[in-house]
């Protein structure tokens, strides 16, 4: 009985170990935003004409734009340890808390890279990894080097790559470029700047902490609170494009007004406040947006 204790004792903490290495494997992935841009390559290639392709095929094709994702994921995290140091939103990061070393996940990296780029190449078609590996380097070098600390316009600038997978989605399966997947990248682009300004306002401390020139760190809170409202009104005219070209139907359309009716009315109530309470209930909406009507698109195409 004391041998069955003692060896319980030694193999419990193991376990423990190996699930939390792959809880900061995952983390490092940002799980939660990869999930939501490969839902958005999924309604890419869903709305894309019809080329025969099997589910398998698919399914491979979007899990390498995934992993892909992934990498880039992973390399921001390398990239950004020091300033993630200082700010309290990312201070127990797995890089800063030293679990997983800058080596290690430089390599985790380039092994995600390496599967998703292999599984676009072998599952869609070359154009899709090239553009896919584009916007990798786009958001890990460009973005996260860079803009990021360069410019208080460093998200709009930078907002490209993170806006590309509905067209990779669309390129994976059609194998070439056409208009209407950028009407798709240009609801995510112009998304991307309330979605992520709203979190500068609720964090603005920390980005002033660590140096990095978000709008509310450069021109201020009330300058920014503007700026949400504005892009919240662009959007909602970007996002009636896809009905005007006959993209899509009601379904979609009539979404899309709701969805951006309330986005409009919380960026209102933000700019009107004396408080930035708001802004963080701005930013958990911003992604319930995004997903409802992405999905919108998939049940309008479903019943079309």
């Amino acid at each position: 009985m004391a041998q069955l204790l003692t060896h319980s004792k030694l193999t419990i903490p193991s376990e423990n170990n190996e699930s939390a290495k792959l809880k900061d494997y995952l983390e490092l992935c940002k799980i939660k935003v990869i999930a939501l841009l490969v839902l958005t390559a999924v309604i890419g290639a869903a709305l894309a004409p019809d080329m025969g392709r099997g589910y398998i095929e698919q399914l491979l094709s979007l899990l390498g734009i995934g992993l892909l994702s992934s990498s880039a994921a992973v390399i921001n995290h390398i990239v950004d340890s020091r300033i993630d140091a200082i700010m309290a939103r990312t201070k127990n990061r797995p890089i800063v808390k030293k679990r997983v070393s800058r080596n290690r996940a430089l390599l985790f990296s380039g092994l995600l890279a390496t599967c998703g780029f292999a599984l676009l190449v072998f599952f869609a078609n070359w154009l899709t990894a090239y553009l896919t590996l584009f916007a990798l380097l786009g958001y890990a070098v460009v973005y996260t080097l860079y803009l990021k600390r360069a410019t208080p316009q460093n998200i709009v600038i930078g907002g490209l790559a993170g806006a590309m997978p509905p067209l990779l989605g669309w390129v994976s399966e059609t194998g070439v470029l056409s208009a209407q997947p950028w009407i798709l990248v240009m609801i995510i682009f112009t998304w991307t700047p309330p979605h992520f300004w709203a979190l500068a306002i609720h964090r603005r401390a920390d980005y002033a902490k660590a140096n990095i020139p978000m709008l509310p760190v450069t021109h201020g809170i009330e300058y920014t609170k503007t700026c949400v409202l504005l892009y919240t009104v662009l959007l909602t005219l970007v996002c009636v494009l896809p009905f005007l070209i006959h993209m899509s139907g009601y379904i979609y359309l009539f979404s899309a007004l709701i969805l951006n009716g309330i986005f409009i009315y919380k960026a209102i109530l933000l700019k009107v406040s004396s408080h930035n309470r708001n802004a963080f209930a701005l930013f958990k909406f911003s992604i319930l947006h995004l997903t409802l009507l992405f999905i919108a698109f998939f049940i309008d195409k479903l019943l079309i």
